[in-house]
């Protein structure tokens, strides 16, 4: 059995003295897609903060590679931070910078690689997402889609173990976002890296996750854990029928 490159124990979250979730606990290993899903105003987003290092958790414990993230000193959590990427909502590319430059943006943080060494691993980035042609554009030139691809290559460009993709089919049109679901499992095949996924899409969770988590925003605690397509299957609880089933209901 791997280890788990990333782990949650028993966390606790909170916005000063109001409870957002708790009782959140998971082990996510290398090659593993992971989802955190719920209805809006669950914690989805809280949690996906707490995990990359933006919020402190009020109990409990975020692990990378069993090292505690927020037990350890700024030093470690820098290095620790180095092998994530993250792809946010909005993409959140810098407008006044090209594409090249965006994706090169992390290398130039780590400082280990030469000029010359970063272009050539954002251009290979780029490539991957299919977005080389676009180097020299400005993120405003761009629709959506490619926006997310582009906020995707500057995410792997490191070659991190860990990734985590916040709501990435939102706004996309359905083609577009079956389009990014396949750059996922891509990257997924070449790099190995575990994904997490906050999303409340459920042909790109059905399609994608191997693994998962339901927060529930009343009981503010998980309610189904496991694969996706069996907590569809499997749990009755009406919050999660209602989720994982609402694709039937529309349609009815």
């Amino acid at each position: 059995m791997s280890m788990s490159l990333l782990s949650a124990r028993d966390l606790r979250l909170q916005y000063g003295k109001t409870l957002v979730q708790e009782q959140i606990s998971f082990d996510i290993e290398p090659g593993v897609i992971f989802a955190v899903m719920g209805g809006s105003g669950c914690g989805k987003s809280t949690l996906l903060k707490s995990l990359i290092g933006l919020l402190r958790p009020s109990a409990g414990q975020v692990l990378y590679t069993q090292q505690d993230y927020w037990a350890s000193n700024e030093a470690m959590r820098n290095h620790l931070r180095a092998d994530i990427g993250v792809l946010f909502q909005s993409a959140a590319l810098w407008s006044s910078m090209s594409v090249l430059d965006n994706v090169m943006l992390p290398l130039e943080v780590q400082g280990s690689l030469s000029a010359a060494e970063r272009e050539a691993r954002a251009l290979e980035a780029l490539a991957w997402v299919d977005m080389a042609h676009a180097r020299d554009r400005l993120p405003a030139d761009l629709s959506g889609g490619m926006k997310k691809r582009v906020g995707l290559a500057r995410a792997i460009v490191a070659r991190p173990h860990l990734l985590f993709l916040d709501e990435p089919s939102a706004g996309l049109d359905p083609i577009s976002s079956f389009k990014l679901d396949q750059l996922i499992l891509d990257i997924r095949s070449r790099t190995g890296a575990a994904i997490v996924m906050v999303t409340h899409e459920l042909p790109s969770i059905y399609a994608l996750a191997d693994d998962g988590i339901f927060l529930d925003a009343d009981s503010k605690r998980p309610i189904a854990q496991g694969k996706p397509t069996t907590i569809r299957d499997t749990v009755k609880h009406p919050t999660v029928r209602a989720f994982m089933h609402r694709q039937e209901i529309e349609s009815t």
